[in-house]
């Protein structure tokens, strides 16, 4: 361990224990320090816990925000943790907020302990992907049901987060609605770039898609990055980690970030395989929603809503990869794989053909076509 690490450590780990000792009313003593890694805009690690008035296990994460790194995410993500806090154990889709300090950019968390990843599972044997896919749809589902009219809420605490320092202001905006909405208003450069027009059809689904972020009939509370990369199964089942882009909108954007994402990790599945896996997360998702959407029971109350949101995270992936820039570089959903991305496409407009949607699917594979040759011609 480099001198500069270990005194990061010792700083989270010092921070850490005065914010739990101000929590606890008494001292609390942390241990042991454990780098995690952190974002590259934070400074993430795992203590023992000596004495624990606080009665939440023997170990806990700490996050301490970088100097330079923007606030309004980890404001997003106080907020998000404390909403989700506040759900019954059984709903909640992560760690526990212990403590947080809006103004010095720390917050404490129960330690999910180590689990299994997701990416794990999917890398593994079809039954061991199968269970993966629907342990996450399912855990999705509680999480949307358990949150639904909530929104008000978990805005509040925003509210309440911003408020307790002075550079706050970007917070009350959804990175993730801000990303999308610049990729849809670059869809004609991006496709005027690989020497095609831009598809009524296609432009009429990103504008659908933009619209679910502040719309939609499926309103509930999101993590917003809940790709392979930020799930954890442990004793207690699937755990989505990283609250950053906390944010209410139309659950259909979650399920169909699942289908985008899961794929990249499935190694040489076939088609059907892929289909079947997907069939698995809707299924295991719609079961534990379809009580407070009853139009859910249907397929045919599912198949626009999901098509818009999907359409729309490979178009987003796209923008990424083609226009470059920095946006996305640590969810889950970006990739610099050309064949990843073309791979979306393939699987879009499979999925469109199969609802008989005949002119998004041609959409699909005119990008994927176009792209294609502009990647390996």
């Amino acid at each position: 361990m480099t001198a500069v690490v270990a005194q990061f450590l010792s700083e989270a780990l010092a921070a850490g224990q005065a914010l739990l000792t101000r929590r606890a009313g008494s001292t609390v003593e942390l241990f042991d320090p454990e780098d995690l890694g952190g974002t590259g805009r934070s400074t993430v690690v795992r203590a023992r816990l000596g004495e624990n008035p606080l009665g939440v296990g023997r170990t806990v994460v700490i996050k301490v925000l970088d100097d330079g790194a923007p606030t309004a995410p980890f404001l997003r993500e106080v907020a998000g943790y404390r909403y989700a806090t506040a759900l019954p154990s059984q709903s909640r889709p992560g760690p526990q907020l212990l403590a947080a300090d809006e103004a010095r950019r720390i917050l404490v968390l129960s330690d999910l302990g180590h689990g299994r990843g997701m990416i794990e599972l999917l890398s593994e044997d079809f039954d061991d992907a199968a269970r993966g896919v629907s342990a996450w749809g399912q855990a999705l589902g509680r999480m949307h049901a358990a949150t639904v009219g909530g929104e008000e809420d978990f805005d509040a605490l925003l509210r309440q987060a911003v408020g307790r320092t002075d550079d706050g202001d970007a917070c009350g905006t959804d990175a993730v609605a801000a990303q999308a909405a610049a990729a849809r208003d670059g869809a004609h450069e991006l496709v005027a770039r690989l020497g095609i027009d831009l598809s009524p059809r296609l432009a009429a689904e990103l504008t659908a898609g933009c619209g679910l972020f502040a719309g939609g009939d499926l309103r509930a509370f999101s993590p917003s990055d809940v790709g392979p990369e930020n799930i954890l199964l442990n004793d207690d089942g699937v755990q989505f980690m990283d609250y950053e882009f906390a944010a209410f909108r139309d659950a259909s954007l979650d399920v169909a970030y699942a289908l985008v994402t899961f794929p990249a990790y499935l190694g040489e599945a076939s088609v059907s395989r892929r289909a079947d896996l997907e069939r698995k997360l809707v299924d295991a998702w719609r079961a534990e929603v379809k009580g407070l959407w009853p139009n859910l029971t249907r397929d045919a109350g599912l198949v626009r809503p999901l098509l818009h949101a999907r359409t729309l995270w490979v178009w987003l992936s796209t923008h990424w990869i083609v226009a470059g820039g920095t946006g996305g570089h640590d969810w889950a959903l970006h990739t610099t794989d050309a064949r990843v991305v073309l791979t979306r496409w393939a699987d879009l407009a499979d999925a469109a053909r199969t609802v008989d949607d005949d002119e998004l699917a041609e959409a699909a594979t005119a990008m994927e076509r176009a792209l294609a040759h502009f990647w390996f011609d």
